[in-house]
């Protein structure tokens, strides 16, 4: 994760190998240059183990169906950059939607169900917090 501090987001991520299915996913909404050319932003960017846990037919479907990657994708996303001692609260994702945070220290929950298993990984545009469950619409 060290790595990613030089480039913007999606590229960085695109460096590294525990978020590929996310890049994928991110490619696949036309997301890219939308991440990448954002200032300021917080990224709860679920790893490739979190992608896995969405049974494989839904995934496949997900992917294809650019509208609801991008709403999905989005719920990920929330401005601006926030440190660790900002995370606890509610914030506004880029869909509309309310990343609730939970926690403090190095131990904190997203939305009741995911957690961050790593935080606070710069990149050159935004704060990225590493979770372990794919935050889905709450519809």
């Amino acid at each position: 994760f060290d790595g990613m501090s030089q480039d913007p987001v999606a590229t960085a991520a695109s460096n590294n190998p525990a978020l590929s299915t996310l890049v994928t996913a991110v490619k696949a909404a036309g997301l890219v240059d939308t991440l990448n050319n954002a200032e300021n932003i917080t990224v709860f960017a679920p790893t490739n183990d979190a992608f896995d846990k969405i049974p494989p037919a839904t995934l496949k479907k997900v992917l294809a169906d650019k509208k609801t990657l991008t709403a999905i994708l989005t719920g990920h996303v929330t401005s601006p950059k926030l440190s660790p001692t900002d995370l606890a609260g509610d914030h506004t994702s880029l869909s509309k939607s309310t990343i609730k945070v939970t926690g403090s220290g190095e131990d904190f929950t997203v939305d009741g169900t995911s957690k961050v298993v790593c935080g606070n990984v710069q990149t050159a545009n935004a704060t990225v917090y590493i979770i372990d469950t794919v935050l889905l619409p709450k519809s």
